[in-house]
């Protein structure tokens, strides 16, 4: 029947936040530096990048400017002839964001480069002009499409998941349900709504939102249909009530100050891609850390480090993970040390509170070399073109997170990656879909049936006959799931 279904005619793109039932789902069933021949040593296989785009910082001076060694004088002299005839200065406005003025003084004042990194994290988080934090990027209307502003299933699919595991944990009355990075708060909307018949799991929920954007807060109240309350106990910054189950609801702008000694449901849906990384790239004198720094005409440029700096630590780290000869086939890898340490985080808390975590991002399984990228208004654009108007991503490294986690607790087990297609599959999406067809408008069937295709399949979607540009796009394949579960709950689902 979804064959036959699936082989209909799509006329437009699914509409973000669209739901077409209000039926809940089934209840389910069952992370100094030193010198060392590591950085130094050349390769026969070492390329050196192109000097349009990549420059190095030896012979320019940047790290060793020499302070000036005149002897003082006995008598002091001072010149007053420019006092009357100033030097002229411009009164034009700068064209310059307060973001990228920002930017430029902190190059300035250190007097070389910055990280990507330090880039990064400016770029999205700055707290008076990152790109997530005074709007709206979500969306049609945004910059980006999530999976769970693409179809309510999504949502409907992680909450049988965090039922499931709800139900291994032995029905606990009280349960830390976190969302990283809630978005517009769809995913958890579509969680609560699709669980609701289930009176005992959501009942026992308290979901916790870290969040540090006030913006994106004031959406996520209101997609849960929020309403406020007095009590700010225990260090919440906000407390209120979702009157689509009755399930308080607080805000944090981090994972450290959500109240701890509650058994912990974790979801991080397109979270760890958002974390700044460290470039390194394969120069003659082995790896170098590529750099953001300021070119003559002011604007922004890569730059190679002449030396060894601290995130070579972690890069030293992931290549003992990994093989020799994965290693050798590349010539340019990212890490990420944010990744790590969220990582250790969320293991150390289930292995003293158990529960478990649900990671869902694209990436890989495997070492991730130039996958970090910009895009704005749902186009790829240059990295450094007019930082905070785009969002930065990149690739998730899995591999790093289980290696991280298991690190960290012998008690807790992680499980995956598998891709989205199966780990949606496995839970029933497929007959999720057949239900909602059954009671819906052709509009509506339409609009389902392009977001399963985007939630499940690979590439462009077979069956679509509307113009080329609004084919829906399969990312089943791109994106992967891992849950990292404390050992005494089992096996999670789908992992069995």
């Amino acid at each position: 029947m979804l064959r036959r279904l699936l082989s209909r005619a799509l006329a437009r793109r699914l509409p973000a936040g669209a739901h077409y039932s209000t039926t809940p789902m089934f209840a389910p069933t069952t992370a100094f530096y030193r010198q060392s021949s590591f950085f130094s040593s050349s390769s026969s296989s070492s390329q050196i990048p192109d000097s349009n785009n990549v420059q190095h910082l030896e012979d320019e001076g940047v790290l060793n400017r020499p302070f000036s060694s005149e002897p003082s004088a006995s008598t002091i002299s001072i010149d007053r002839s420019g006092l009357c005839n100033p030097p002229a200065h411009s009164h034009e406005p700068s064209s310059d964001s307060e973001l990228v003025k920002h930017l430029k003084g902190i190059i300035k004042f250190r007097g070389g480069p910055i990280t990507i990194a330090e880039y990064m994290e400016e770029v999205l988080t700055n707290p008076k002009a990152g790109f997530y934090i005074n709007r709206d990027v979500f969306g049609a209307e945004g910059d980006f499409i999530t999976s769970p502003e693409v179809s309510q299933m999504f949502g409907e699919m992680v909450g049988v998941w965090a039922m499931c595991l709800w139900e291994q944990m032995g029905r606990p009355e009280k349960v830390n349900l976190v969302e990283l990075g809630p978005g517009r708060g769809t995913l958890m909307a579509d969680l609560l709504r699709g669980a609701s018949k289930l009176k005992n799991f959501t009942d026992s929920l308290h979901v916790h939102f870290v969040e540090c954007s006030p913006a994106l807060q004031k959406l996520q109240h209101s997609t849960l249909k929020c309403r406020d309350e007095d009590n700010k106990a225990d260090g919440v910054e906000k407390s209120s009530v979702s009157s689509l189950t009755g399930t308080p609801v607080s805000w944090h702008p981090t994972l450290e100050q959500v109240p701890s000694g509650l058994p912990t449901i974790l979801i991080a849906h397109e979270f760890y891609d958002a974390l700044p990384v460290h470039q390194f790239q394969r120069a003659s004198r082995g790896w170098s850390e590529k750099m953001v720094d300021l070119a003559e005409d002011s604007t922004f440029k890569f730059v190679l480090s002449p030396q060894p700096t601290p995130a070579a630590l972690y890069l030293m780290k992931r290549c003992k993970w990994s093989s020799s000869e994965e290693i050798a086939n590349l010539n340019q890898i990212e890490i990420c040390p944010k990744a790590m340490e969220l990582t250790q985080t969320i293991a150390e808390r289930i292995s003293s509170d158990g529960g478990g975590a649900l990671i869902i991002d694209y990436g890989l399984n495997g070492v991730v070399s130039d996958s970090l990228q910009a895009i704005r208004k749902h186009k790829f654009v240059d990295i450094l073109d007019n930082p905070g108007s785009a969002d930065l991503s990149a690739y998730v490294d899995f591999p790093l997170i289980r290696h991280a986690a298991e690190k960290v607790s012998g008690d807790v087990s992680v499980y995956g990656p598998m891709t989205q297609s199966q780990f949606l599959g496995s839970l029933g999406i497929n007959f999720r879909v057949e239900a909602l067809l059954e009671n819906c408008t052709d509009e509506q069937a339409e609009s389902l049936r392009s977001g399963y295709w985007r939630l499940v399949g690979e590439g462009e979607a077979p069956f679509w006959e509307g113009p080329d540009e609004e084919a829906p796009i399969g990312m089943g394949t791109r994106y992967m799931a891992m849950a990292i579960v404390n050992k005494k709950h089992g096996v999670p689902v789908p992992f069995l």
